[in-house]
C-alpha cells in the first residue's frame, strides 16, 4: 500500500522560497515546521505498518498535523502581507 507523504513543500509549492526564508529567520516558525514534518513522518510510518499505534492515537496525530498546517498557512499569509484570517477584518 502506498502511503502519501504531506511535506510542506508539496502542500505549498508556490511558497517554497518563503518557507525556506521563514525557517531561517523565524525560530518559532522553524520549530512549527519541524514538528509538522516529524508528525507527518510518524503518521506515514504507522500507515506503512513500520510503527504500531491504535486508531484513536493515529487520529489524534492527524488532527495535530492539520492544526499545525493551518498555523503554518496563517504564518505564510501573514509573512506575505496578506491577512491571516484571524482578525475578521
Amino acid at each position: 500500500m502506498h502511503v502519501e507523504h504531506h511535506p510542506l513543500i508539496k502542500d505549498f509549492p508556490e511558497k517554497r522560497e518563503q518557507l525556506q526564508l521563514l525557517r531561517q529567520q523565524d525560530p518559532a516558525f522553524s520549530r512549527k515546521a519541524d514538528e509538522y514534518e516529524a508528525l507527518d513522518k510518524q503518521i506515514c510510518r504507522v500507515e506503512d505498518g513500520i510503527e504500531r499505534l491504535d486508531d484513536d492515537a493515529l487520529t489524534a496525530l492527524k488532527l495535530e498535523r492539520v492544526a499545525l498546517k493551518d498555523a503554518i498557512a496563517k504564518d505564510l499569509k501573514r509573512a506575505s502581507g496578506s491577512c491571516c484570517g484571524g482578525c475578521c477584518g
